[in-house]
């Protein structure tokens, strides 16, 4: 009657609950026969046809809490039941699995009521049949519907409970998933930017010193000197290499780079990012430029960052990020509206060091790594700003000096 995944118990307590209806329907008739009356046979003809109807839809799929069928199942059950009530005064034993039946089937709110009718019932058929009026007499269906709705919106509220908690469970073990890829992506991302970042400052830096003082040796060599074509074919080869290393470093940048420039990838970020009520927007100035890679993931991280501790902690209404690009330095600006706090105190981000890489210190270790500088400003109520700058590289691809 229950498609609900309930555990083996409720089955359990299923089948106890259909003998518990035949085992009385059967004492009935047994002890209609028994006494020799006249509506022997009547109650016994009643007892089969509610064992029947309890049949049937007790099988029927049709039969299902809070639905149309349960509520016609159950009145005509309790129709064939009242007829066995008036026959005998032993059906009032009956009313205890229709209480059952009516809190599993019914509405709380129609459930209640339905009890409270039929323990009235119960008690009026006893006292009809002529029976000596006692205590017991009332006190026992009312016990029993007591008993009964205790056991029922018990076990329903141990079941709801137990479903919350296995939702809880499911909840955790998809979260930890989730958190287990994130950490697994992130430190596939972090090693490719230590990857790149060591590559451009060693291998391509030396290669990159190798070309410059080849080239320099060629020229102060004689053309027709048997050295200088294995000069030039060295730093052709160096020239080569250096270009594959670059290569090779890009192909290590992250994702958000792959596909457009340092702008775009800024672009995208400012679109994407999301929190209660807060708008970010994103602007160029100057002229931009091709930057190294090393700049453009540094550039990247620290916005990423910036505006990671904006939605987390600011609780701010706007945010801007600006990409300034000027005659020997590159800035990044993010700026936002939020509650601010107190230099001196270092803010909720100063703690935020963990493996996401979003807390200050992380920032102004990237912006070293580069020659640059990395400030912030912020005062409670009056929102933050963090600035970064870095030097232009130099033509070789070393880092130029501090712009600051």
């Amino acid at each position: 009657m229950d498609s609900r995944a309930h555990p083996p118990v409720a089955a359990a307590l299923r089948i106890c609950l259909h003998a518990l209806l035949v085992g009385l329907l059967a004492l009935t008739a047994v002890q209609a026969v028994g006494d020799g009356t006249s509506r022997a046979t009547a109650v016994v003809i009643a007892t089969c046809v509610m064992a029947g109807v309890y049949a049937a839809g007790a099988l029927a799929p049709a039969v299902q809490p809070h639905t149309r069928a349960a509520a016609l199942w159950l009145v005509l059950l309790g129709t064939v039941w009242l007829v066995l009530l008036v026959l005998s005064s032993d059906a009032l034993w009956v009313a205890f699995p229709l209480y059952f039946l009516q809190l599993h089937l019914l509405p709380t709110r129609w459930a209640l009521p339905a009890v409270a009718v039929t323990a009235a019932v119960a008690i009026a058929g006893f006292v009809l049949h002529g029976q000596a009026v006692t205590p017991g007499a009332f006190i026992g269906p009312l016990l029993g519907a007591a008993v009964s709705v205790a056991t029922v919106l018990g076990y329903e509220a141990l079941f709801r409970e137990s479903e919350r908690r296995r939702e809880l469970i499911e909840e955790l073990m998809s979260t930890r998933a989730e958190l287990a890829e994130a950490e697994r992506t992130a430190g596939t991302l972090a090693e490719r930017e230590r990857l790149a970042r060591e590559i451009h400052d060693t291998l391509a830096q030396g290669l990159s010193s190798i070309h410059l003082l080849l080239r320099a040796a060629e020229r102060t060599l004689p053309a027709d000197a048997p050295a200088t074509a294995h000069v030039r074919r060295a730093r052709e080869a160096a020239q080569d290499n250096l270009a594959e290393a670059r290569r090779f470093v890009r192909a290590l940048s992250p994702p958000d780079l792959e596909n457009g420039s340092l702008a775009a990838a800024l672009e995208r970020l400012s679109a994407r990012t999301t929190g209660p009520g807060l708008t970010v927007r994103f602007a160029v100035s100057g002229s931009p430029m091709e930057l190294p890679t090393p700049y453009e993931v540094a550039l990247l991280r620290i916005a990423q960052s910036a505006l990671a501790n904006t939605v987390r902690h600011a609780e701010a209404r706007r945010a801007e990020i600006t990409l300034s690009f000027m005659d020997t330095s590159v800035s990044l600006d993010v700026v936002d509206d939020g509650l601010g706090f107190a230099p001196g105190d270092g803010g909720p981000v100063a703690a935020d060091t963990g493996t996401g890489g979003f807390g200050l210190p992380a920032m102004r270790s990237r912006a070293r790594s580069l020659g640059g500088t990395l400030s912030v400003e912020s005062a409670p109520g009056q929102g933050t700003a963090v600035a970064l700058t870095l030097p232009l590289p130099l033509p070789d691809g070393r880092p130029g000096q501090d712009a600051a």
